[in-house]
């Protein structure tokens, strides 16, 4: 099988909280796998195709938690692939210090 992937992913085990856009109910899952472009949530409660949602993270290294704008791409039963959307500064340099060799 052929990666199409433009960024390297990398393995991680992150707690994460993520919401709905319009929503203020916030819910528990882990980030397993990690690349500037996007992550894998694992969750119990996945959000439907299509999703915007902003997750929640706190990296090693950073004072404050992430938050991480991005759009559910699929799903599954026991998680959803998120694409990010725009992201800052800060996030790019922690995101790319996650996923370096």
């Amino acid at each position: 099988m052929v990666d199409l992937r433009r960024y390297t992913r990398a393995p991680i085990d992150i707690e994460v909280e993520f919401v709905r856009k319009g929503s203020t109910e916030r819910r528990k899952g882990r980030a397993t796998d990690l690349s500037l472009g996007g992550m894998f949530v694992q969750s119990a409660n996945p959000l439907p195709f299509s999703t915007e949602v902003v997750i929640y993270m706190l990296v090693p290294g950073q004072r404050a938690a992430l938050a991480i704008p991005g759009v559910v791409r699929w799903g599954r039963a026991d998680g959803m692939g998120i694409q990010f959307g725009l992201l800052g500064a800060r996030e790019t340099h922690a995101i790319t210090e996650l996923t370096k060799d």
